[in-house]
C-alpha cells in the first residue's frame, strides 16, 4: 500500500510512520512538507493521503482541494490540530474521507485509518456531540428528532448506532428487541436518505443534524 504524508513537522511524521507499521506491513511512506512538495509527486499513485490542515503555503480547505485535484481516487485523511466542528464537517463536503484531530491516540488514529481503508468515513466524536449540548428545553441526555418525521426514540437508536454500538447493545440499552432497532433504523435510512450506518454519519455531518 502506498501512502503519502504531507506535515511540515518532521518529529510528527517519524512518529506516523512506525505507528503505521501496525497498520499496514507493507506499507510504503513518503513524505513531504508541504503541499508544494506533495506536487512533485504527481505523477505517483496513492491509496491513501494523510493532509495536514495547518502548513507554510497552500493550507487548509485549499490545501485539500488541491490535492483531491491531484489524486482524485486516493483516500484523503485529514490531520488536525484544530477540533472545530464545522471545520470538520466542511472538510468531509470537500471529499476527505475522514479527519483525525492530533490530539488523537495512536489507536484512535490506527481504528480511523481501518475505517477510512475499509470505504467507511472517520470523524471525531465532538462532530456528533457538538449538538447534544443541553439547552433550556433539553433536559441532559435526551435526544430530540433530528428531522421531520422522525421519533425521538428513533433518534435515540441512530445516536447510539453512529456511535459504534451494535443492534444488539442499542437494544439492550433501550429495552427493545433487535427487531425494533433494525426497524427504527431503516426508516431512519430512508428519511435521510441513505443505505447504511457510515452514509448515515456521512449525512449528520454534513447537513449539521441534532441527533
Amino acid at each position: 500500500m502506498k501512502i503519502l504524508l504531507i506535515d511540515d513537522h518532521a518529529l510528527f511524521r517519524r512518529g506516523v510512520r512506525l505507528m503505521l507499521r501496525e497498520l499496514v506491513a507493507d506499507v510504503d511512506l513518503s513524505e513531504a512538507d508541504g503541499c508544494a512538495q506533495a506536487l512533485t509527486m504527481a505523477h505517483e499513485a496513492f491509496d491513501l493521503i494523510l493532509l495536514d490542515m495547518n502548513m507554510p503555503g497552500l493550507n487548509g480547505i485549499e490545501a485539500l482541494q488541491c490535492i483531491k485535484q491531484a489524486w482524485p481516487t486516493a483516500f484523503v485523511v485529514v490531520l488536525s490540530g484544530e477540533e472545530n466542528a464545522g471545520l470538520i464537517r466542511n472538510v468531509i463536503e470537500q471529499g476527505a474521507s475522514g479527519f483525525v484531530p492530533k490530539t488523537s491516540t495512536p489507536e484512535v488514529m490506527i481504528h480511523a485509518l481501518q475505517l477510512v481503508l475499509s470505504r467507511g468515513v472517520y470523524l471525531p466524536p465532538q462532530v456528533l456531540n457538538a449538538s447534544h449540548a443541553p439547552g433550556p428545553d433539553r433536559q441532559h441526555g435526551s435526544a430530540a428528532p433530528a428531522i421531520a418525521g422522525m421519533t425521538q426514540r428513533q433518534a435515540e437508536v441512530l445516536r447510539m448506532a453512529l456511535k459504534g454500538a451494535p443492534n444488539k447493545v442499542i437494544a439492550r440499552e433501550l429495552n427493545i428487541s433487535e427487531g425494533t432497532v433494525k426497524s427504527h433504523l431503516s426508516t431512519v435510512f430512508r428519511l435521510l436518505n441513505v443505505r447504511n450506518r457510515t452514509q448515515a454519519l456521512y449525512s449528520v455531518a454534513r447537513l449539521g443534524l441534532s441527533i
